[in-house]
């Protein structure tokens, strides 16, 4: 077939796994603006009345952490105990440990060797793989389906909580279905919205107010008359929230980042300080990929980094442009290799990550929003000077 479909999910503020993942980035935000060199990792599970913070946190700092929990419930808008989870009568349980030696050996000091620089004396907190991926889609140079829905989901909680569509309740997704012809998208074939409501909300109303929410999101251009909407499918979604589903952090990395467009490395990122690559490594190829299709190096770039736990140095670098480059693959990673430095405590420099900036990152993904230091497109005048003089090895289509 010519055409083909994709399909991207975002999660409102107030769905239980994202209230999970505020409660985790507000605890780091706390800690690192007091102190920075904090080392955290913190879980939250959360249910019926009922919120569990757990995990490994080493500060020099003291932290209210069931005050920071219940501010966090307050402002997503569980201020009523008729919703069945309320920030003022939800019980808080905490079970937290220092960070494991263990682990804090190869941080603190990396296995790569005698050198005395910063840089190489932090090794990697923890193994593993991160991708990071850009494209011209949309103005953000992210996948446009991932940001159709996470435009729904944020507008579903700015009508909530300005009062302009009162029967609102703070759970819910939205699904985006993007139509393609080759590699270029030409329209929305499905809109998916289920959200959380006011027991006598009446469905036709509610049906007449989120399509109009739908058309002031989603580009004209997109929609046509063959557009399928559906709103809450099963026509009802009174309970909701912890009351209706339990919820743990780190259990929407999809929706977090590029919507499935791209591979995932399997690491979360809400609740972790910076010296986790799983978190500080995909904001960096996520800066390097928007940087190289920003640079018009490539329309299309996906990045793979892999670390080994303790090891200052990455182990391997991948780089994809999906033949949209006159420059190859490898001279693209020389590049790379060239502008950016991908130890940890470099990437931590670079992108000022030992700050209180990750409360907003669980809300509508982490990727896509200009506030970030990982959206900047600073480096393209590096990136341009450093590809002078390399001979290109094929010709774009």
């Amino acid at each position: 077939m010519k055409y083909k479909l994709f399909t991207s999910e975002s999660i409102t503020i107030g769905h239980p796994d994202k209230i999970c993942d505020q409660i985790s980035d507000a605890v780091l935000d706390y800690i690192i603006e007091k102190d920075p060199m904090a080392r955290v990792a913190c879980d939250v599970a959360v249910n019926t009345g009922l919120v569990l913070v757990m995990g490994e946190i080493t500060t020099e700092c003291y932290v209210d952490i069931p005050k920071i929990v219940r501010e966090t419930i307050k402002n997503i808008g569980y201020t009523d105990a008729r919703f069945g989870f309320d920030y003022n009568s939800c019980a808080v349980l905490t079970s937290i440990d220092e960070q494991s030696p263990d682990i804090a050996m190869g941080v603190l000091s990396s296995s790569d060797g005698i050198s005395k620089d910063p840089a190489d004396m932090m090794g990697a907190g923890d193994q593993g793989m991160v991708f990071g991926y850009a494209c011209q889609e949309t103005p953000e140079l992210m996948p446009l389906a991932i940001m159709l829905a996470h435009g729904l989901t944020d507008k579903l909680a700015k009508y909530r909580l300005d009062g302009t569509l009162p029967y609102l309740r703070p759970d819910g997704k939205a699904q985006v279905t993007v139509v393609y012809d080759g590699d270029t998208p030409i329209g929305v074939d499905a809109v998916v919205v289920s959200s959380q409501h006011a027991q006598d909300a009446d469905r036709k109303t509610m049906e007449k107010d989120i399509w109009a929410l739908v058309n002031e999101v989603i580009p004209a251009k997109y929609l046509s008359k063959d557009t399928k909407f559906y709103m809450n499918p099963t026509g009802r979604f009174v309970i909701g929230g912890p009351q209706g589903d339990s919820g743990l952090t780190g259990r929407k990395i999809i929706a977090d980042t590029y919507g499935g467009y791209c591979p995932h490395g399997g690491g979360a990122f809400s609740g972790k300080d910076p010296t986790k690559v799983d978190r500080s490594a995909a904001y960096m190829a996520r800066y390097i990929c928007k940087n190289i299709v920003a640079a018009g190096l490539a329309k299309e770039c996906q990045m793979e980094i892999s670390y080994a736990i303790g090891k200052a140095y990455p182990i391997s670098l991948c780089v994809d442009t999906f033949n949209t480059s006159k420059y190859s693959d490898s001279q693209i990673q020389d590049i790379i290799n060239a502008v950016f430095d991908l130890r940890p405590y470099a990437i931590i420099n670079t992108l000022a990550l030992r700050r209180p900036i990750y409360s907003a990152t669980a809300r509508n993904g982490h990727f896509g929003k200009q506030q970030f230091p990982w959206e900047q497109t600073d480096k393209v005048d590096d990136i341009l000077q450093a590809v002078k003089g390399i001979k290109t090895q094929k010709n774009i289509d």
